[in-house]
């Protein structure tokens, strides 16, 4: 797992500070250098002292969501050198149980050359049912506010940190019976024979069509809502990304109409091939289908494994088809390993080489 690394001010007896070996003239990190800094217990000779796998990560050129974390490395700075140290030279600040303290990452950008990607809304708070950036389509003027706001604080953060593109995940359309249903629905998903399935999955596109049909006022207020945030900061670019549940707004249908009427505003798509594989296991449309439609206005996609019944895993444990994903996403769009903190580091690198292997 990620070891939490040892801080010298958490000793009665200061250590003497680590530094990393020299980097090369040009500026970019030293990957040998860096894996020879090794000490003998295993660990890097860096301010931090964060633990190593066995063998450095290869150079690449994906990103790694620091959700991956969770609450074993607490820092950026520790997260930006373990991410350095297996490879990664670009950081996601993506959603967690216990928000990522911030404060290093000056030094270790300065150290390492590791910069950020992309900022989801929500990462300054722990993780939650409804984080705040899911309530830009609130019918509630007090809710929708607050959620404006806390998107403002993310999109200041993103370019205090240097990141072009915020990222805005779905929000719930707000009936508390239609929330009940999706989770009957969800649960019935997870039990339901093969000879039952098809009739499941008529029922999952019913109610996803019932759903859009409920939530038509409050996609008007999210497309309101971000409108007025790239009028307020023209510089940062905002990707949309559908949720997890079957009562989400941004379904399939309202990501194309929201994308269609915030075009001159430069708002683009954000790609989660994990959950996407269950929506469309759940008869709903599948990955071809929403990368077909919305690959050309993709600015990034979170790279993560699913089947039926697990999302989150590490790219090569589940079912995607991650070649497909490969040959539509365009070459800028970021590229998002973001799994659960569960899975350590020796299944992160692994999920590197399954993707270098598949074209990423």
């Amino acid at each position: 797992m990620w070891d939490s690394p040892a801080h010298p001010s958490n000793s009665s007896q200061a250590e003497p500070k680590r530094h990393l070996p020299a980097r090369p003239p040009t500026g970019e990190v030293d990957f040998g250098a860096l894996a020879a800094g090794l000490l003998a217990d295993g660990t890097l000779t860096l301010a931090g002292v964060i633990p190593m796998v066995t063998q450095p990560g290869i150079p690449n050129d994906l990103v790694l969501s620091t959700s991956c974390y969770g609450p074993r490395l607490r820092t950026i700075e520790d997260q930006s050198f373990s991410a350095v140290a297996m490879g990664f030279r670009r950081l996601e600040l993506g959603l967690s149980d216990l928000p990522v303290d911030l404060q290093g990452w000056d030094d270790s950008t300065r150290e390492t050359g590791i910069r950020v990607d992309s900022v989801v809304v929500g990462a300054l708070k722990p993780r939650s049912e409804n984080m705040s950036g899911s309530m830009l389509g609130s019918r509630d003027n007090e809710a929708r506010e607050l959620a404006l706001n806390s998107t403002r604080r993310h999109v200041r953060l993103a370019q205090q940190l240097g990141a072009p593109v915020v990222v805005v995940r779905g929000c719930a359309v707000e009936d508390p019976k239609l929330a009940d249903e999706a989770a009957s629905l969800e649960r019935e998903l997870l039990e339901v024979s093969e000879d039952d399935r098809e009739a499941l999955q008529e029922r999952v596109r019913s109610f996803v069509a019932k759903v859009q049909r409920k939530g038509q006022r409050q996609l008007e207020h999210f497309c309101r809502s971000l409108h007025a945030i790239r009028q307020e900061f023209p510089d940062t670019r905002l990707a949309i990304e559908p949720g997890v549940r079957f009562n989400d707004l941004l379904n399939y249908e309202a990501v194309g109409w929201t994308l269609d009427d915030l075009v001159a505003q430069d708002v683009g798509y954000w790609h989660d091939t994990g959950r996407i594989h269950q929506r469309g296991l759940a008869g709903l449309p599948d990955q071809g289908g929403w990368l077909d439609s919305f690959a050309s206005r993709m600015y990034g996609c979170h790279l993560q494994d699913a089947t039926d019944v697990e999302a989150e895993l590490p790219p090569g444990q589940g079912e995607v088809d991650f070649r497909l994903v490969a040959e539509y996403a365009p070459g800028d769009a970021a590229k998002v390993v973001e799994v659960n903190p569960r899975h350590g580091r020796a299944e992160v690198l692994a999920s590197v080489q399954f993707l270098v292997d598949r074209g990423f």
